[in-house]
């Protein structure tokens, strides 16, 4: 404390903020190159299977829930429904024409009518969908016993 003229001059506290906007920003940089959005959050109940193997990371979706309701993603976005097998034809259409080679994981549950799979799958075979993966349940029946 310095004193001027019998007065005792007080020396404001304060916190340095310039530092923390490029703390702010870094968190920020780090937090949007690390975020991997999840593309179908469809809660179904998948069928046990036989054989495994390894599916796409960016590979598309359409998920089946058990009332028929379907919601197709590309990969790298949210899925979003659909209103009829007609949609899918033309999204799986928009798809491979973007790139021919593109898989599509089908994820239905497991007390879907197959009626609903069926058609889902034709869809696909009308676009011309060269990669289809149907997605199981982690164990297989082997596991389960």
């Amino acid at each position: 404390m310095a004193i001027i003229r019998g007065r005792a001059r007080r020396t404001e506290a304060g916190i340095f903020t310039a530092s923390m906007a490029d703390i702010v920003f870094l968190l920020i940089v780090f937090f949007v190159l690390t975020y991997n959005p999840e593309v179908d959050r469809t809660q179904v109940k998948l069928p046990k299977t036989w054989v495994r193997t390894e599916i796409p990371k960016e590979a598309a979706f359409i998920s089946i829930d058990k009332a028929g309701v379907i919601r197709v993603s590309t990969g790298k976005e949210m899925s979003l429904p659909v209103g009829s097998e007609e949609e899918v034809v033309t999204f799986a259409s928009n798809v491979v024409a973007e790139n021919p080679y593109k898989e599509f994981v089908v994820k239905a549950d497991k007390d879907t009518k197959y009626d609903y799979v069926d058609k889902v799958l034709d869809a696909l075979k009308q676009a011309k969908a060269k990669v289809i993966f149907l997605l199981s349940e982690q164990k297989t029946v082997e596991d389960v016993g």
